[in-house]
């Protein structure tokens, strides 16, 4: 159970949630930082999301693994040339991909939850909705009351040249 789910459980709501939840986090939890398979974990047969800690079977630099794909990224491509520096962000097929930090890629939805409208963007630390003001973090939580709802976020993986979106 999320940390989220469990404060909802025991009877947080609206604006004493988003308090707790913000009084008690730190760096690492804002951001899940994208799945890198190098080529020296050939042969291991998995590689370690440090983010999570879960694991992901790979061999090698071979993304193909990956299974409930939503996008495939060329990171050489002139489309994800955004990407390529930090706060850079494209849309494509519905979702935000961008580049948080430097090696650290996020992914969300683009559809907001405020109003079903695509106008989700990544804006500097956080994903906004160009319509009313709706903010989310990383993590997809709501940032104020129009993102109250919470945003959907996606599973990155990389490589250095391709870049995985899944769910």
């Amino acid at each position: 159970m999320k940390r989220h789910e469990f404060l909802k459980s025991i009877g947080f709501r609206g604006a004493a949630l988003m308090a707790v939840l913000t009084a008690c986090t730190k760096a690492e939890d804002s951001v899940l930082p994208a799945l890198t398979i190098s080529p020296t974990s050939a042969g291991t047969g998995s590689s370690t999301d440090t983010g999570t800690g879960t694991t992901t079977p790979s061999t090698g630099t071979d993304l193909s693994t990956i299974t409930n794909r939503l996008l495939t990224i060329d990171l050489s491509s002139s489309t994800a040339t955004n990407l390529n520096k930090v706060g850079g962000y494209i849309t494509q097929s519905g979702i935000v991909v961008a580049q948080a930090s430097t090696g650290v890629f996020v992914a969300a939805t683009q559809t907001c939850s405020h109003e079903p409208k695509k106008r989700v963007i990544f804006n500097v630390n956080e994903y906004y909705c160009t319509d009313h003001g709706a903010r989310f973090t990383l993590t997809g939580v709501g940032k104020n009351s129009f993102g109250s709802k919470g945003l959907t976020v996606y599973k990155t993986a990389t490589d250095g040249k391709t870049l995985v979106v899944y769910s």
